[in-house]
């Protein structure tokens, strides 16, 4: 939908700002990819939490991205946002509390969580 290109990560950018080397950058990320590949694979909820954006959640075949508010508000300015909200009130779907129990996501409430 909207036929947006997915861009490849750009990995050295990551080792520069994390200041570690291009290679543990992408040990790190290949191994969890792999964990949760794994533990999608075998059938596990899985929730991958991303720090200041968000939670992608993966429970059976459905996956489904809950943003922190602050983040959305942060890219698209508090008032857009909240004009966003009003004229789509699904897009509050997408969010999520920063304090929210991650297991509370999910219909079963049993998550392996990758923090």
């Amino acid at each position: 939908p909207g036929n947006k290109e997915l861009e490849p990560l750009k990995y050295a950018k990551v080792a520069t700002d994390a200041s570690v080397s291009r290679r543990k950058v992408e040990s790190c990320i290949l191994g969890v990819m792999s964990l949760l590949s794994h533990c999608v694979g075998k059938g596990e909820n899985v929730a991958l939490v991303l720090r200041n954006v968000g939670v992608l959640l993966i429970e059976g075949g459905r996956v489904q991205m809950k943003f922190y508010y602050d983040f959305l508000e942060t890219l698209s300015g508090k008032e857009n946002l909240a004009k966003a909200v009003f004229k789509v009130p699904q897009l509050l779907d997408m969010l999520v509390s920063r304090v929210a129990p991650v297991a509370s996501l999910s219909f079963s409430g049993r998550v392996i969580l990758f923090p």
